[in-house]
């Protein structure tokens, strides 16, 4: 089967924060388990170097644009590359490529006659003598009264037009915006409204989506599927690829949703390989953001790939709640945030990878806190799974001189373990990722108890043979845990085969063939718990 991933494009206007982490981690969970389970993937994503939040930067910085995109793509691939995402393909939207295949997707759907140009008033500041993109206006949301921007609420999650805001504001200099006529381009999504009816109707009835994506894209179908403009006025972008209006940029949200197109076409040239078997209607595609994300990939993006004709439409929505810190919203402005560049120098990225899969957001908000933080490493990476590992290697070396006992595996053993890689395999198809990791670790307390019952330290002593048949149980639960957590946990897995020596590359049960242990070291050191303190401290002192 061929699976494609696709993570969300974050703006390159500053740096990553847990939030991000939270919604993204999710991709790379079911990227490393297809591949292991045979499956062919692909799994891409890239930044936002085009959307209007950089040339704010830029302005705030006085340097180009270019200098911002630059700085903090480098710095996203770098922090991606360490907590162990496994792109496929990680680009950005400011290339040559992207531009040439994002004006391709606008041709061909200009063509079917599913864009139209239309006049339009839009919002101008006659202080800075420019049309207003629309993050550059701020306002009150007229469809729940929450502070908003001019392309959307993350309050309520509507997609606005920055007309519709009340009590305008001009971003750059603060003064209330007039309007003036322009023309542009607009996608005739309306002539959707039926097929993506369908699509959503499909995937509830199978489970396909998060339930916040199908309530959202419920709620967008049954207003009645309004066309967007997908142009703009603005200094930085892909140029609208049609005579006399190549001044115009195509709008940053069709374009940057094409980026998952244009990465799978860059992916393809690179490696000399062929994509189109993840853009059929066998393939299965996961679509990986956080909430505020959902209408663009539920009806936008899937408007776009219905109207080019191109298979499947979004199958699998896995659209995370929002990540809390310290029980507050985080906020980029205020510096309420903990920054990944930063948590990377102090922390291990299996660590951070646990934390926030196993509190992940996936149906409610979940919150960030320093001290559930440490204590889960403490006590659950290092205490019971870290734990099991190094109590069992280390007996094997002081008792057997590192050499592992050879027994028959328990069949009762082997029968949990089968069992688990079936349940823990669904629960990550099934995008309940929480739930399989969960499922992992109470194999790990399973674990530790049979080997708190078999006392070897006694057998060793008492019953040699039924000492040898724990160690060999606990080194055939010590591999098999270690592969079924590769997923989630890729840098400690790694650890644990390489001291035992394992090359394994299905999803199924395997008895460790190694005679001898390698290096045998722990997996996990314990971090002070008087960290807590200094992490709040430092979290206090940076709010502005």
């Amino acid at each position: 089967m061929s699976i494609f991933i696709g993570g969300a494009w974050a703006y390159a206007n500053g740096s990553l924060h847990l939030g991000h982490i939270s919604s993204l981690l999710p991709g790379d969970i079911l990227a490393r388990y297809y591949r292991i389970k045979g499956e062919e993937v692909l799994y891409v994503s890239g930044s936002d170097c085009n959307g209007t939040p950089i040339t704010i930067r830029a302005k705030q910085e006085g340097v180009s644009p270019q200098v911002i995109a630059d700085r903090y793509h480098q710095e996203f691939a770098d922090c991606f590359s360490r907590l162990g995402f496994s792109y496929d393909m990680y680009t950005r939207t400011d290339t040559a490529h992207h531009h040439k295949i994002v004006q391709a997707i606008f041709l061909a759907l200009l063509e079917k006659n599913l864009i139209y140009k239309k006049e339009i008033e839009q919002t101008y500041c006659e202080y800075d003598q420019q049309f207003l993109p629309d993050r550059y206006v701020e306002g009150i949301c007229p469809i729940c009264g929450a502070q908003a921007r001019g392309d959307q609420c993350d309050f309520c999650s509507s997609v606005l037009e920055s007309l519709e805001l009340l009590n305008r504001k001009c971003k750059i200099c603060g003064h209330t915006p007039t309007t003036r006529k322009t023309e542009h381009f607009y996608f005739s999504l309306s002539s959707f409204q039926t097929i993506l009816e369908n699509h959503t109707q499909q995937a509830e009835k199978n489970h396909l989506w998060r339930e916040n994506a199908i309530s959202l894209t419920k709620r967008y179908l049954k207003e009645g599927l309004q066309d967007r403009a997908v142009s703009r006025d603005l200094p930085i972008g892909v140029s609208v690829p049609v005579p006399g209006y190549e001044d115009k940029k195509i709008y940053v949200w069709i374009e940057a949703v094409s980026g998952y197109y244009t990465a799978s076409k860059l992916w393809a040239k690179e490696t000399n390989q062929n994509d189109s078997g993840f853009w059929e209607s066998s393939a299965r595609s996961y679509y990986v953001h956080g909430k505020d994300n959902i209408p663009f990939h539920s009806i936008i993006w899937a408007g776009i790939l219905a109207g080019l004709e191109i298979q499947p439409l979004p199958t699998h929505i896995v659209s995370n709640e929002y990540l809390t810190l310290e029980k507050k919203k985080l906020s980029t402005s205020k510096n309420w945030a903990v920054w990944v560049p930063d948590m990377l120098e102090r922390y291990e990225p299996d660590s951070i990878r646990y934390f926030l899969t196993i509190n992940a957001p996936e149906s409610r908000d979940a919150d960030f806190s320093w001290k559930e933080f440490i204590y889960s490493h403490n006590s659950e990476l290092l205490g019971a799974y870290g734990n099991f590992v190094n109590r069992t290697l280390k007996f094997i070396v002081k008792s057997f001189d590192g050499v592992i006992p050879k027994k028959d595996v328990t069949l009762s053993i082997q029968d949990i373990v089968n069992h688990l890689y079936e349940e823990v395999g669904n629960s990550i198809e099934r995008t309940s990722f929480k739930q399989g990791l969960e499922k992992i670790f109470e194999l790990v307390r399973f674990a530790n108890k049979y080997f708190d019952e078999q006392q070897p330290w006694k057998q060793v002593h008492e019953d040699p043979e039924s000492c040898k048949q724990t160690l060999a149980n606990c080194v055939y639960l010590i591999g098999n845990l270690a592969h079924v957590l590769t997923p989630f946990l890729p840098f400690s897995s790694e650890k644990v085969k390489k001291m035992l020596n394992i090359i394994e590359i299905n999803w199924k049960s395997f008895g460790v063939e190694t005679e001898c242990l390698s290096n045998v070291e722990p997996l996990f050191e314990r971090i002070d718990t008087a960290r807590i303190e200094e992490e709040l401290e430092r979290l206090n002192h940076q709010t502005v």
